[in-house]
């Protein structure tokens, strides 16, 4: 991808580095009096207990402090930036205010209006803040799946920024008051007609920003397809030493993440992402 000239989204956090809230320790006032009455009640000296103490706190601090930025969250900013430009442009055509997700860079695990995450989830987007959660290193996951790349990467956080898409024009919310009424099969079947849209949106967002800002080079495409056929349910399952169970599936056959991640690379539509439409359902 052609990337390094593009604008760099400011609403990217990086707590790389940090620990999330809850998994830390740290001594508030209270927390240093009782330790002082111990001391003294123990006899040891409290001015000592005072330099431990702000000893441990200054190492907490620096375990939290933010990683530096470097080529890769760079890209992260870039790509952010070329999704708040896409949705901005088509929210503005139907004379609405597209409002611009925070995406959160974290290391291990986060936590977020949804609870806490550890890296191991995957990279994953919270409608309860409107942010969009991912780990740097989910890029080795995509690598040992299959698909490397820049341009498989940027799938990933557009797909996320779809989500997002979803919760602003209320998708998200009318699928999950849908599964509470159905059974867990059903739900499942709602769970990955919602992602294939916002696979469909990550293609969407690569026509756009390739017409917009000529993104896309040599390749690009095929690392595309190839990401969305890597992470598809039957694929993930087999790899997982499990028979294909279609009823177990929440995002989507490899071919269908592949034939809708194309649909909207094709057509650029966000009506031609109803895949509730397009399965006889209607919200």
């Amino acid at each position: 991808m052609d990337w390094k000239s593009g604008r760099r989204s400011s609403n990217v956090e990086d707590r790389r580095g940090a620990s999330p809230v809850g998994r830390g320790v740290k001594l508030g006032g209270g927390a240093i009096i009782l330790a002082l009455i111990a001391s003294f009640l123990l006899g040891e000296d409290p001015t000592q207990l005072l330099r431990q103490i702000s000893t441990q706190q200054q190492q907490q601090t620096q375990t939290q402090a933010p990683a530096q930025n470097d080529e890769l969250s760079d890209f992260v900013r870039v790509i952010l930036a070329d999704t708040e430009d896409v949705w901005g442009q088509i929210f503005s055509a139907s004379g609405e205010r597209y409002e611009e997700p925070t995406l959160v860079l974290f290391t291990d695990g986060v936590n977020s209006a949804c609870g806490y995450n550890s890296a191991a989830t995957g990279p994953f987007y919270c409608p309860g803040d409107h942010q969009v959660y991912l780990d740097l290193g989910f890029l080795r996951e995509l690598q040992r799946l299959g698909a490397p790349g820049d341009f498989a990467f940027a799938y990933v956080i557009a797909h996320e920024v779809g989500h997002h898409i979803q919760t602003l024009t209320g998708v998200s919310q009318q699928v999950t008051q849908l599964q509470r009424q159905v059974s867990q099969v059903d739900a499942n079947k709602l769970s990955v007609l919602q992602e294939l849209q916002a696979d469909c949106y990550a293609g969407l967002w690569a026509k756009r920003a390739d017409e917009m800002k000529n993104r896309l080079e040599a390749g690009d495409i095929e690392e595309g397809l190839q990401a969305a056929a890597s992470i598809g349910d039957d694929r993930l399952q087999r790899m997982a030493g499990r028979r294909v169970q279609v009823e177990a599936f929440t995002h989507g056959s490899s071919a269908e993440r592949v034939k809708w991640f194309r649909t909207g690379l094709e057509t650029g539509s966000v009506q031609a992402c109803d895949t509730f439409k397009a399965a006889g359902l209607t919200r």
